[in-house]
């Protein structure tokens, strides 16, 4: 691996990719709004008939 030119900018590429990620993760769960996340977190609960009105 050595031998590769310019192989050690890969595993920074992958931090920056994996940082970049989690940082605008970690903005949105605290900037959703809480309506948004009861009505998403109800979702399994509401049976079909229900879904299929929301349609």
């Amino acid at each position: 691996m050595e031998s590769i030119e310019g192989i050690a900018t890969y595993p920074m590429i992958s931090l920056l990719i994996f940082f970049v990620f989690f940082a605008v993760l970690f903005w949105w769960v605290f900037t959703a709004k809480k309506a948004y996340i009861k009505e998403v977190s109800e979702i399994p609960f509401q049976d079909d008939n229900q879904k299929n009105k929301q349609l």
